[in-house]
């Protein structure tokens, strides 16, 4: 199963890499610019909530401080 996988992916790299430079660029668009900005988005969401969650314990602390 691994090695049909294998020689589907090593077909697939070697015809984007003998493809014309504008048949690349567009796959780059249309694949790769979305994925990463689904990454960017997921990535900021998590941390943000990872950043709120640190940031409310800080403020408690704070709180305490001044009381």
């Amino acid at each position: 199963m691994f090695n049909g996988l294998a020689d589907w992916w090593d077909g697939v790299e070697l015809w984007l890499a003998q493809a014309p430079f504008p048949v690349q660029f567009v796959l780059v668009m249309v694949v790769v610019v979305p994925l990463c900005l689904v990454a960017a988005w997921l990535l900021d969401t998590l941390f943000g909530k990872v950043a709120r969650l640190f940031g409310a314990a800080r403020d408690a602390n704070d709180a305490d401080r001044s009381s």
